[in-house]
């Protein structure tokens, strides 16, 4: 999810191992003697169904340190390592990008964001005065929205793979940084192991196309280049974020 706009890209871990995989074993032909399994119950509403098809487990109700980082950033994406494994379905995958997308701190956000640009004045044909925040606000909202909606719904879909950060939770500080930082490239894929987060690489790379017709003062390849660093480099921030909110809200607000 995106959040500070930054004007670099920071430093990642590129990781783009993928996970040893077990070597099929030979099917096992049933015994006539033996009396047939009873069926599976039916899965619960809300659960999110293994690789195998069969219902794994029910979401959490509020993600690991609550729906929001420090109260204002949303914080949907967030799941504890446990729930590795398990596979979301594309509802599921839509559901955590339009709560992201659209949940109501966001759009104050997104103000002050527009607040920051407005000082700095950052793209000068959008003007100053109430006309220029507006327009500067609007366009900051559209960049979380519609970069929110391709990295964590509609290329999740597209690609099977899965939208959430799992917290490493244990190990050291520098090891714990390295891990969320390099989620900007590596995630899970529902049909296990990890590998190339396409989601992440081409929902950002989506969103600056897409911003060519709301940024004109930035229609060049080099601006183009500028903002999809600076649209990595926060998404690989809220990483780090989504990693240590916990501690941070557990140590210093005793939550």
């Amino acid at each position: 999810m995106n959040f500070l706009h930054v004007r670099v890209l920071l430093p990642a871990l590129f990781v783009t191992s993928l996970l040893a995989q077990d070597p099929a074993k030979p099917p096992v032909l049933p015994d006539p003697s033996q009396p047939a399994p009873a069926a599976a119950p039916a899965a619960a509403p809300g659960a999110v169904a293994s690789p195998t098809g069969t219902a794994a487990r029910t979401l959490p109700a509020t993600p690991p340190g609550g729906n929001r980082v420090f109260g204002v950033i949303p914080n949907y994406r967030t799941a504890d390592a446990s729930q590795i494994g398990t596979v979301l379905t594309n509802r599921q995958k839509l559901s955590i990008a339009a709560r992201d997308s659209f949940d109501y701190p966001l759009i104050a956000f997104s103000a002050a964001l527009a607040g920051i640009g407005q000082w700095a004045n950052q793209n000068p044909s959008f003007g100053q005065g109430m006309k220029g925040y507006g327009h500067r606000w609007v366009t900051a909202y559209a960049d979380q929205a519609i970069g929110n909606m391709f990295t964590e719904g509609f290329y999740p879909v597209l690609f099977h793979e899965d939208p959430r950060y799992f917290r490493r939770e244990k190990g050291s500080t520098w090891s714990r940084l390295g891990y969320a930082l390099s989620r900007t490239f590596v995630t899970y894929k529902d049909r296990g192991g990890q590998g190339i987060n396409y989601s992440e690489l081409l929902g950002s790379a989506t969103v600056v196309a897409i911003a060519n017709s709301y940024y004109p003062d930035s229609r060049t390849v080099g601006g183009n280049a500028s903002r999809l660093g600076q649209q990595l480099g926060t998404d690989a921030a809220s990483f780090v974020l989504k990693e240590f909110w916990p501690d941070i809200r557990r140590k210093v607000f005793h939550k």
